[in-house]
């Protein structure tokens, strides 16, 4: 992990302990890249309930409560599973705060409407408060996912920043 991630995560997890919150992850395309950073910070225990790695549209569906329909009528790179993803994950861990993340990484997957580098992002917690983004990232599979689980991080620390 590069000290920049290191640092975003540090930071996220004092901001979930002044607000004694405890987060959870849903990711598809980075794989549990968010979960590997976020429990690389020694004491990350007192703060970090699960992540789960939904990449297949069944473990969306069987794992985060993703309803089939949403899948076939928005595909698994969309706002709606992303929010349905992080709604899920929250009811299942119990956790304050949770990230989810939906994308094509590439090389290959990607189509005019959804290129390669199109990932989905929803922030939710437990008091109902979701944000939702889409971005586009550039450069290969490793570049894409390593952009998308530094712009998770840092928008958890923006969402749990304390009031």
């Amino acid at each position: 992990m590069d000290d920049h991630l290191h640092q975003l995560s540090q930071r996220l997890g004092e901001q979930l302990l002044q607000r004694n919150w405890r987060i959870a992850t849903a990711e598809s395309c980075t794989g549990g890249g968010v979960a590997a950073a976020i429990t690389a910070i020694p004491g990350s225990s007192a703060w970090f309930e699960y992540g789960i790695v939904s990449y297949a549209n069944a473990a969306k569906e069987k794992l985060l409560g993703v309803s089939s329909e949403t899948l076939a009528r928005e595909g698994a790179v969309s706002e709606a599973v992303v929010i349905e993803m992080a709604r899920g994950v929250l009811a299942l861990s119990g956790a304050d705060i949770a990230v989810a993340i939906s994308g094509i990484a590439g090389p290959s997957g990607g189509s005019v409407e959804k290129p390669v580098g199109t990932v989905w992002f929803a922030w939710a917690t437990g008091t109902g408060e979701i944000k939702t983004e889409l971005k586009r990232f550039d450069g290969d599979r490793a570049a894409i996912q390593r952009q998308a689980i530094s712009f998770a991080v840092t928008k958890l620390s923006e969402v749990s920043e304390p009031k």
